[in-house]
């Protein structure tokens, strides 16, 4: 015997169609293409870090190619401080000696690189964990401070090389990239993957986003993350998304539905579009 439904039962199914139905022409639009998501490290341990697994499996399973960029300075800060170390930052980049370089090493890719990855992992054979040392993914090369600060290990993306993650995605597999790169002979590098806040505008253009970081309108932590933003749009990326990693299932709002729940930065060929 089948019990009947109750009318509010029957709103919350019909609710959670409409959801479906409005994520349907996203999803559409999204299979079969690259998305790349930076995760920071301020937002692992929230309430929003199992539903941001969630939905980077949902993603792969839609056929979606994912691939994780993570942080982790808080814990890289924290390791520090027990090692008697005073954590410095310049306009949001870590100054990075060669001891801290072993610290961050270690905590990016030895531990939070494994923690993204074993999550993912409760869902299936789905991730696979890289550092950007790996394969030459990233090569970096020194930071130049325009102040003439010695900033140390820190580094610049000087190129990338997508053979490791386009071997992954291929399978069927998501790369989790710790964001330690490749430097002159052979010495890691740091590479600013911290998160970033900041006021939430619905659409911005690249464009705007430089004409923000020339007038100095945003906090240092934020600076390399749009400095990023510009360099990935004028590189030819469509589209880039500043989201808060803290909020449940942040992702999934921002791609899949119509009015998103971040920052939308287009690139010039969307523009167009």
């Amino acid at each position: 015997m089948t019990l009947p439904t109750s009318p509010s039962s029957l709103d919350d199914l019909q609710a959670k169609a409409a959801a479906v139905h409005e994520a349907l022409p996203w999803i559409k639009r999204l299979s079969g293409c690259t998305v790349v998501v930076k995760y920071g490290g301020a937002a692992m341990g929230t309430a929003g870090f199992d539903a941001f697994v969630d939905d980077v499996v949902l993603l792969r399973y839609v056929g979606v190619d994912v691939i994780v960029v993570h942080g982790g300075g808080p814990e890289v800060s924290q390791l520090m401080t027990r090692f008697g170390k005073e954590p410095v930052f310049v306009d949001g980049h870590r100054v990075t000696d060669a001891e801290t370089m072993d610290l961050a090493r270690m905590v990016l890719v030895g531990r939070v690189n494994k923690t993204l990855v074993g999550r993912i992992n409760t869902h299936g054979r789905l991730a696979v964990g890289l550092s950007g040392e790996d394969g030459l993914l990233l090569v970096a090369r020194p930071r130049v401070d325009p102040g003439g600060r010695d900033l140390g290990y820190v580094g610049d993306v000087a190129a990338v090389d997508p053979t490791a993650l386009r071997a992954l995605t291929d399978k069927g597999l998501v790369p989790v990239v710790a964001t330690v790169a490749a430097g002159p002979e052979g010495l890691p590098y740091n590479v600013n993957a911290d998160a970033a806040a900041g006021s939430l505008l619905e659409q911005l253009t690249v464009d705007e986003v430089e004409a923000i970081l020339v007038g100095g309108q945003v906090a240092s932590g934020m600076v390399p993350k749009l400095t990023g933003i510009v360099t990935a749009l004028r590189g030819g990326v469509r589209r880039a998304h500043i989201l808060d990693g803290r909020r449940e299932h942040a992702l999934l709002l921002e791609l899949f539905t119509d009015s998103g729940v971040g920052t939308m930065v287009a690139g010039e060929e969307e523009e167009a579009s």
